[in-house]
C-alpha cells in the first residue's frame, strides 16, 4: 500500500507522524494549524490520510472510517515507509487513539493524542481507554477541559499508566476551541498544544 504523505518541517528535525481524526483530512485546518506550528519549531511533520479518506478525497463521497485492523495496518506502513529508527506517532481523536495502539512497535518513540476519544459523547460507558492504565511508551494527551469524548474531570477517574501524561488546553472543546467568554481563542490553545508537543517531541529526541 503506498499513501499520499503532506510533509512540513526541516529535513533533519526529530520525526512526528500525524494521523487524522475520523471526519477530517490530513489538510484540515486544526492538522495543518498544528503541522506548521511544530514546522515553526524544527520538527518534522509527516501527515496521511487512512485509505478510506484518501478514497473520500478522490471521488468526493463520504466513508465511515475503516475498521480499526485496517486503520493499523496503514498507520504501520506509513511508519516504516518513512523511518528506520524510533519516532514519536499521534493523531487527533481517532488517529491519535490508532497511535496509542501501537506502542508496541520497535519504530514507536513514543506517542501524543490531541483529543483522546476516551468515549462516545454522551456515552461515558462505553470506555474505550483501557490500554492506557498498561500502556509502557511515553504518551501525552492533551485534552480539552470541556472535551464531550473525555472532559478533565472525567479523566482525572481514569486508570492510567505512569507513562501517561495529561494536558488540559482551558475550557478547550474536542478542537481545543473555548468559549468567547474564557478569554481565549481556538489559536490561543491551539498555540499552547504546539508548545508543549515541541517540548514531548524534542525530549524524546534527547533521549535517543
Amino acid at each position: 500500500m503506498s499513501l499520499p504523505y503532506m510533509v512540513d518541517g526541516p529535513e533533519d528535525g526529530p520525526v512526528f507522524i500525524f494521523a487524522h481524526g475520523a471526519g477530517a483530512p490530513m489538510d484540515h485546518a486544526f492538522m495543518t494549524l498544528v503541522a506548521q506550528g511544530l514546522a515553526a519549531n524544527g520538527i518534522r511533520v509527516i501527515r496521511f490520510n487512512f485509505p478510506y479518506m484518501d478514497k473520500r478525497a478522490q471521488d468526493g463521497k463520504k466513508r465511515p472510517p475503516d475498521r480499526a485492523p485496517k486503520l493499523l495496518e496503514a498507520f504501520v506502513d506509513v511508519i516504516e515507509s518513512v523511518t528506520s529508527v524510533p519516532v514519536v506517532i499521534g493523531g487527533k481523536s481517532m488517529g491519535g487513539r490508532m497511535a496509542s495502539l501501537l506502542g508496541d512497535h520497535p519504530l514507536v518513540s513514543a506517542i501524543a493524542c490531541l483529543g483522546f476519544p476516551f468515549h462516545p459523547p454522551g456515552n461515558a460507558e462505553k470506555f474505550k481507554g483501557e490500554h492506557l492504565a498498561v500502556i509502557t511508551k511515553p504518551t501525552l494527551i492533551l485534552q480539552g477541559e470541556r472535551d464531550t469524548f473525555g472532559t478533565q474531570s472525567e479523566c482525572a477517574e481514569y486508570p492510567l499508566s505512569p507513562a501517561v501524561q495529561m494536558r488540559f488546553l482551558p475550557d478547550g472543546d474536542h478542537s481545543f476551541k473555548p468559549r468567547k467568554r474564557s478569554g481565549l481563542s481556538e489559536q490561543d490553545n491551539i498555540n499552547t498544544a504546539v508548545v508543549q508537543l515541541t517540548a514531548f517531541i524534542q525530549g524524546m529526541q534527547n533521549e535517543k
